[in-house]
């Protein structure tokens, strides 16, 4: 065995390590936070134990992670972790996105090293990955008071110190072995035009009064690692999933990510919230998964895995059917004295109300949202005509509970007060629907 195996050899067995770590951490209440941004912050947390807690950021754009993958690692990886002893964390969390493994592998990794220290504790840039579709920022913490428990915000700045027009999720710092220090990323989504600043800011601030402080990294961002980093495959194709048609419009490859482009048919009988179990599928069987949905009613991208610098022979799209409602049933009226719905799915049941300071809390039972989108409402107005907005959700579902139902509580900004009835329109709703499909997406090599 060559020294360079082994070296490839012991840092696998330490990533090995560092999962069998993570795993048997005991996560407190809101220990994993992530928070979108397109102009306004909205926040998910999630608690991991017995019985999980979900606060889910209701918006036209959706921002949805998923990590899945093998623990193997390339040499120039394996290189990128041994140049920053103590980051093992963080490859932990993207080794399992191959196209940013391939990004790193072909240098496009912008080493940063810009830190932010004062009162005992410091942030630090570590480095930035970024195309003109997505960047990709890791951090490190030192000596901050109980990170893990997600009690800090994120801003993203521009050279003028303006918030930057992007879509981005963030976690909870993860603990390393080193002592009170933590790591994670933050995944910055481009959207509406938006290109990367020539200067960003990155702005941690803390939530509570009790012990305020903000930390700020400002740092060049090199676009010119991924200039003219761009390929565009035509589609222009039509799905039928279950009776609904789904024109697949292009598909534009970047270095950290595809973008499926995609538009849903004005006619259909359903709107349709998304598509289930996406995946791209090579002609070796490899699965190239997605990570994030964005977009409206008629029109969406839908993000993956990059194989821009291992271009497959054959690309097929393969789903297992979708979510969707009937558009006459998007709409309903709530009584809230008797807790009559009328309209609406016939699989969704109201389960009273409470007032939460100057909001109330609407309660609904609904099918089971495991996997599926949850319940979200893009417009409420009471009997004066008033409109009120409902931007989080949140919901509980226990290990072990076979009923099929979820109890979700929408949160009624300012609506303390409301009294009557109530015209609402769904933007979500949990229904997924089975129907199998495939598309072969063009390739021309």
């Amino acid at each position: 065995m060559t020294d360079e195996q082994k070296q490839f050899e012991d840092l696998e067995q330490r990533l090995h390590g560092r999962k069998t770590e993570y795993d048997a951490i005991i996560v407190p209440d809101a220990a994993v936070q992530q928070s979108v941004q397109t102009g306004i912050r909205q926040a998910a947390r999630r608690r991991k134990s017995r019985v999980r807690w979900y606060m889910s950021s209701i918006s036209a754009a959706a921002i949805i992670l998923l990590f899945t993958g093998c623990i193997r690692v390339s040499p120039a990886f394996a290189s990128f972790v041994e140049q920053w002893p103590g980051m093992e964390g963080i490859v932990s969390m993207i080794r399992q996105d191959k196209g940013l493994q391939m990004a790193i592998d072909q240098s496009l990794l912008q080493k940063v090293g810009i830190t932010d220290e004062h009162d005992g504790a410091s942030v630090t840039i570590d480095g930035i990955i970024t195309d003109e579709s997505r960047m990709v920022i890791f951090y490190t913490m030192k000596g901050m008071k109980d990170p893990e428990k997600g009690e800090y915000d994120i801003d993203l700045l521009d050279g003028n110190g303006k918030n930057l027009p992007v879509g981005f999720s963030y976690g909870s710092p993860r603990p390393t072995s080193d002592e009170n220090v933590y790591e994670n990323m933050i995944d910055v989504v481009f959207t509406n035009e938006a290109t990367p600043p020539d200067e960003l800011s990155v702005v941690f601030k803390t939530r509570g009064k009790a012990n305020p402080g903000e930390w700020k990294v400002t740092l060049p961002v090199d676009k010119n690692l991924t200039k003219g980093m761009k390929r565009v495959l035509p589609v222009n194709q039509t799905l039928t999933v279950d009776g609904q048609r789904i024109d697949v419009k292009q598909a534009t490859l970047y270095p950290t990510r595809l973008v499926l482009d995609v538009t849903f048919d004005p006619k259909n009988t359903k709107k349709v919230f998304g598509l289930s179990d996406l995946q791209l599928v090579d002609e070796q069987g490899r699965a190239w998964r997605t990570d994030t949905t964005m977009g409206g009613d008629g029109e969406r991208s839908i993000y993956f895995e990059s194989m821009y610098f291992s271009i497959p022979k054959k690309l097929t799209l393969q789903g297992s059917g979708l979510s969707g409602l009937d558009k006459d049933e998007l709409d309903l009226s709530l009584d809230l004295e008797s807790g009559n719905i009328t309209g609406g799915p016939p699989t969704m049941k109201f389960m009273g109300s409470q007032i939460a300071g100057k909001n109330r809390i609407l309660m609904f039972s609904v099918p089971d949202m495991e996997g599926g989108f949850t319940l979200a409402f893009t417009e409420i107005k009471d009997a004066a005509g008033k409109t009120y907005e409902a931007p989080t959700s949140s919901w509980r579902t226990e290990d072990g509970d076979s009923t099929g139902i979820t109890t979700v509580h929408s949160t009624v900004e300012n609506g303390a007060k409301i009294k009557g009835h109530l015209q609402m329109k769904l933007s979500t709703y949990p229904m997924k629907i089975k129907a199998p499909f495939s598309l072969e997406i063009p390739l021309d090599n």
